[in-house]
């Protein structure tokens, strides 16, 4: 399976405040990059072409794989803020969104800031999504894992932000991060789901060039690390892996990576446990939507413009945003919690893109100047499900704790 980390143009959030490179991201005041080029930066990133396709399908899964400022409250402010605390309803639904009448293109503040954690708890073992669902959890996000068990029936694979390989000498690797795996959470995780795959993440870690090019040229070190993965797999308890590299080598050695990826997901695939693999979208550089409809679109058909592995295919959606400063260029991540902070204190008009499907806000900081800010809603995520659906293919989220509570009705 092919993952799409959360398909959007800028990096993903991987700790708070600091944004890693694992995913893509935000914009919309900014004019976007068209479809065209879009489809045209992805074909030059990837280099994938039919014949790369065929070789990682056949084999591989693919995943076309988010402060406000303290001061002293008067006896008037400390009850206005009990009444903002009282704007957001705690107890779950006997109805879905959907039902609730809250996917719309004219969403209001006041609307999101009080159904947010309001999901559907008759309906929240129902699937609305027939494909493949990979959620990521990451051991700094303790939200994720909780949504991970609550709707664990919405999932076909969970996947814990834990390890890490590295080469320590000639046919050696060394395995890190079992520190972070939590077996309790994992026996939970199936107790919700029976058919629930937990595939953890798997970076190369403190790989040189060296390394890779001693690797591919000996079938003995790729068998050892081949074995080396299956052996911690059954000894942990794991159903397979996550395994980001692909973009480590900056489009050079793909033959030898992909014969690499092969031996690692035959491997795998004998001992009934699974490989997905991470691969970057077509990146646009510079600001703008988190990731326009037209674009999204655009980077599936180009990694499979004959639609022949669609079902290998996990298309990426960002449960994070992104906030801009007039100031800079680059902006920040804005997960769910703040989002919502944001909304309270500033009380935005949102406005839709028709264009890019998506939606964002204008505020101003006293001293920050104008921001921007743009973040999944209920109807963006909707659009992008129902083109899931359309192109064939299946949904990776990055990642479960970053949105907000209601969004996993529409799965």
């Amino acid at each position: 399976m092919l993952a799409q980390p959360a398909l959007n143009r800028h990096p993903a959030p991987s700790l708070p405040p600091p944004p890693s490179q694992h995913c893509p991201s935000a914009g919309g005041a900014v004019p976007s990059a068209s479809t065209s080029e879009a489809a045209v930066g992805g074909q030059e990133k990837l280099d994938m072409g039919k014949n790369t396709m065929r070789l990682l399908c056949t084999s591989l899964s693919l995943a076309l794989i988010c402060w406000l400022a303290e001061g002293t409250l008067s006896k008037t402010d400390a009850k206005k803020g009990a009444t903002k605390k009282l704007e957001e309803k705690t107890l779950h639904s006997d109805k879905n969104v959907q039902d609730r009448g809250l996917v719309v293109v004219d969403p209001k503040a006041k609307d999101i800031i009080l159904e947010h954690r309001s999901y559907c708890s008759k309906k929240m073992k129902e699937r609305h999504f027939s494909g493949d669902v990979l959620g990521y959890v990451t051991p700094w996000n303790s939200h994720g894992y909780d949504i991970a068990k609550i709707f664990g029936n919405k999932f076909t694979l969970i996947s814990p932000v834990w390890l890490q390989v590295k080469r320590r000498g000639k046919e050696r690797f060394q395995f890190t991060g079992l520190h972070d795996a939590d077996k309790g959470w994992m026996k939970d995780v199936r107790k919700t789901s029976k058919n629930i795959k937990i595939v953890p993440r798997i970076l190369f870690d403190g790989w040189t060039y060296q390394d890779f090019e001693t690797v591919f040229g000996s079938e003995d070190e790729i068998e050892e690390l081949s074995e080396s993965m299956v052996l911690l797999a059954k000894n942990e308890n794991f159903d397979g892996f996550v395994v980001e590299v692909w973009s480590q080598l900056g489009n050079q050695k793909q033959t030898e990576l992909i014969h690499l990826l092969i031996h690692l997901s035959e491997a795998l695939r004998e001992a009934q446990l699974k490989l997905i693999l991470v691969i970057p979208p077509a990146v646009a550089p510079g600001p703008g939507p988190n990731s326009p409809l037209p674009w999204v679109r655009a980077c599936v058909q180009v990694l499979d413009p004959d639609s022949k592995w669609r079902n290998k295919i996990l298309l990426g959606l960002n449960f994070y945003g992104m906030d801009y400063s007039a100031l800079g260029a680059s902006g920040e991540p804005i997960l769910g919690s703040r989002y919502i902070e944001t909304l309270k204190e500033h009380k935005p008009k949102i406005v839709w893109d028709e264009q890019i499907a998506e939606h964002y806000f204008e505020y101003k900081k006293n001293k920050g100047g104008k921001h921007a800010v743009f973040y999944p809603t209920l109807k963006s995520i909707q659009l992008r499900v129902e083109l899931a659906k359309e192109l064939g293919t299946g949904i990776s989220i990055w990642e479960l704790g970053q949105g907000l509570d209601y969004f996993y009705d529409l799965l």
